[in-house]
């Protein structure tokens, strides 16, 4: 799956997105260190263990580069920073509220927050629906960027060097 590229210094405003998930009882916020174990769960119960292992990462941050959706039970996430610098997801919601603009909501705090630690542009990686992110925030494929950093041979170079 191809990697997209952002023009954060032209996203959508977030409080419509916010505005627009909190008419179904929803609530989005940073995730804290105490959600940590909860949310990486119920990642790899949803999604995947690679995902939850990313998930994970973006709690090692301060603060975590995690974003979580509620109504009364996690109902998505989103993560940044958390594969590589300026990188957006892993990011899923539960299928039982998709097409109610959470995934929007939780994408749109993610990139917002790295416009604010002063990028122009994200990356989000491998991404799924294509359609989706260029709907909502204008992103582009970047060409050749298929499998990306996503392969043993990448992450084995970020692997610290040895004493």
């Amino acid at each position: 799956m191809p990697d997209m590229l952002v023009k954060l210094y032209n996203l959508p405003s977030l409080e419509p997105a916010i505005s627009r998930v909190g008419v179904t009882g929803t609530s989005v916020r940073r995730a804290n260190k105490t959600d940590q174990r909860h949310v990486c769960e119920w990642v790899s119960k949803n999604f995947s263990a690679q995902w939850s292992v990313e998930c994970e990462a973006s709690f090692t941050l301060s603060p975590p580069c995690c974003f979580i959706a509620e109504n009364g039970n996690l109902a998505g996430f989103a993560c940044y920073n958390a594969t590589a610098k300026n990188y957006f997801g892993p990011t899923g919601v539960a299928e039982s509220v998709k097409g109610n603009g959470i995934g929007s909501a939780l994408l749109l705090c993610c990139l917002h927050e790295l416009q604010n630690e002063g990028f122009a542009y994200a990356i989000i990686g491998g991404v799924g629906p294509a359609d989706f992110y260029a709907r909502t925030v204008g992103a582009t494929l970047i060409e050749g960027s298929d499998p990306g950093i996503y392969t043993k041979e990448w992450f084995n170079k970020m692997k610290p060097d040895k004493p």
